[in-house]
């Protein structure tokens, strides 16, 4: 027993460090780093494809895209015009940070300003890997029921901020957004959370603005430490 956590320390330490040179890699670049996570089905695909052509009004956006099986994920994504990397990860249920440094290298990141990062769709096994991003968005959809953050909090107590996405089926699959953001500020007091659909594009400005006010508060800090 004591040897499997020896074990599993040693791996959890390389990935912290490989998830550090990730981040000076982004900061070297000028790139704010975002990674969206969430169960399968949640609809975090769906929202870069609402979002990031409002993004790219902006900014130069990227994106790391991660999945066990297939790159359908990817096509849809760089059918929108920006760089796309997929990670298969062939059976792994999380992304860790030497897949993505691994990525970058195929990513122009001198010519991007901002770069999401995918992460397959789990609520367990990916909070425990830092990627090196500078924010962790936490995508969870109204079909999964109101209580996912309590019995998933490791997931959100390190996420920055929740979205609650598919909000046009809560009337027919009897959940309460408010019910949702109580339990997940339950587990991360203070979790800023946007309700979302992207079938009726309800909240999706309101995600822009906030994904491009915290980038900008970024960049002043770089400016400013």
């Amino acid at each position: 027993m004591l040897q499997t956590i020896r074990i599993e320390e040693k791996i959890l330490g390389k990935n912290e460090e490989l998830a550090l040179r990730n981040r000076q890699r982004f900061d070297s670049s000028g790139i704010f780093a975002i990674t969206l996570s969430g169960s399968p089905g949640g609809g975090k695909t769906s929202l870069l494809e609402c979002a990031i052509p409002k993004l790219q009004l902006f900014l130069r956006v990227g994106v790391v895209e991660g999945d066990i099986e297939t790159d359908q994920d990817g096509r849809r994504i760089a059918a929108l015009g920006c760089p796309v990397t997929q990670i298969v990860t062939a059976g792994t249920c999380h992304l860790d940070a030497g897949m993505v440094g691994r990525a970058l290298n195929e990513m122009p990141m001198d010519d991007l300003d901002l770069l999401f990062i995918e992460n397959v769709g789990n609520l367990v096994c990916p909070a425990s890997y830092s990627l090196g991003e500078h924010a962790l968005v936490v995508v969870i959809s109204t079909t999964e029921g109101e209580d996912k953050p309590l019995k998933y909090p490791a997931m959100f107590r390190k996420a920055d901020a929740m979205v609650l996405n598919k909000l046009d089926l809560s009337p027919y699959v009897n959940v309460d957004p408010a019910a949702v953001e109580a339990y997940a500020r339950r587990v991360r007091p203070g979790l800023p959370s946007f309700r979302t659909s992207c079938i009726t594009w309800l909240g999706i400005e309101e995600w822009v603005a906030w994904i491009l006010e915290l980038r900008h508060a970024w960049m002043l800090e770089k400016k400013h430490p």
